[in-house]
């Protein structure tokens, strides 16, 4: 069956009610068989829902944990110092932004969150690397509180580490394709990554539903989801990002905020599992794909009471690469969806959108 055929099956297939977890252990043996199971459940996955939980992910407890620690020091910090790093100070949107300076959905007043953005940099090589000038109009340094020099050892080594496991499941989503398991090793060569480190304050008092965590959002096909939803319970809107092929998600144990809307117009609770990470797909994939790789609705609202923290690592392919679509994911039936654009404009544009410069 073609990926179109599996994609139109998927589109008329019943609404997910829960998200699927794969066990990660068998990642870096090189058997067929076990890299065709692997790949298979990845596509299902990608074509289904758009969300998936991994386990057995390599990434140790003791990097998470320095990095969460290192995170909550930095947003106890006072205003003003975290201010000094204000993400609008920079053109390549790497720093602070403060709790509502972002709205992922227009409709909503703004996200309750705060935030710490930044890209590649080696832990050992203080401060810009020169080979990142091949991120074109991404180009640019990361910014560090010098309050906090512990800060920056501990959440690029998480960095690191998340990298090297989006490097492994390339791969896998290659294969979930049809194409070479190296298909993407000559796009994603200068890790086009961008991470967050998040604090979601308890939202107390009167509910408003244009302010929550994170609004609404993803970029795939909306139009066609507006069509077909009539009334959430956070409005949707033509939502603003996730920007890139997809994010690999840490939450805070015990604490539900996220929620993936499926084709009911059903928020399904994304909880955190102990021992798992949530990657989800993102618009470049989205874009690369004709959308048969799903990049679905999703927000975050923290109603627990206590703060909220979380890590979001967006991978996408090198700055300089084009979204065009896949060859096989069009037919005379599927005719490609979007313009052709570099990774780098559309990541500039949509983040522009995001923060208003």
């Amino acid at each position: 069956m073609s990926l179109v055929q599996a994609a139109h099956e998927a589109e008329a297939s019943s609404a997910f009610k829960d998200i699927p977890i794969i066990d990660l252990k068998e990642i870096d043996k090189p058997g067929p068989t076990i890299r065709k199971a692997l790949a298979d459940a990845v596509r299902d996955a990608c074509m289904n829902v758009g969300f998936l939980y991994v386990k057995n992910h390599g990434i140790s407890e003791d990097i998470i944990e320095r990095a969460f620690a290192a995170s909550k020091e930095f947003f106890s910090l006072p205003l003003e110092k975290k201010m000094e790093l204000d993400i609008r100070k920079a053109a390549n949107f790497k720093g602070y932004n403060p709790i509502l300076s972002s709205n992922n959905d227009p409709l909503n007043r703004g996200d309750l969150h705060e935030g710490f953005e930044f890209g590649w940099e080696e832990v050992d090589t203080p401060y810009y690397n020169k080979k990142r000038a091949v991120d074109g109009v991404m180009t640019g340094a990361n910014v560090w509180p010098s309050e906090l020099p512990g800060f920056r050892e501990s959440v690029l080594s998480y960095y690191h580490a998340a990298v090297n496991l989006g490097r492994k499941l390339f791969p896998l989503f290659a294969l979930a394709l049809d194409l070479p398991e190296n298909f993407f090793d000559d796009k994603t060569k200068n890790a086009a990554a961008i991470m967050r480190v998040l604090h979601y304050p308890p939202q107390t008092g009167p509910m408003d539903d244009r302010v929550i965590g994170i609004g609404a959002h993803t970029d795939a096909d909306f139009n066609n989801l507006l069509r077909s939803f009539e009334v959430c319970r956070a409005p949707l809107s033509r939502p603003r990002n996730i920007l890139h092929c997809f994010t690999i998600l840490w939450q805070q144990p015990e604490i539900q905020a996220l929620q993936v809307l499926n084709k009911q117009k059903q928020w399904i609770d994304a909880p955190p599992i102990p021992g798992t990470l949530v990657v989800n797909l993102g618009d470049q994939f989205a874009r690369w794909t004709n959308d048969i790789f799903k990049s679905t609705v999703h927000r975050a609202i923290n109603r627990s009471g206590v703060r909220r923290y979380s890590m979001p690592l967006f991978f996408g392919t090198d700055y300089d690469v084009k979204l065009e679509p896949i060859p096989s994911c069009v037919s005379p039936m599927r005719p490609p969806k979007y313009d052709i654009v570099t990774a780098g404009e559309y990541v500039k544009e949509r983040l522009t959108a995001t923060y208003g410069h």
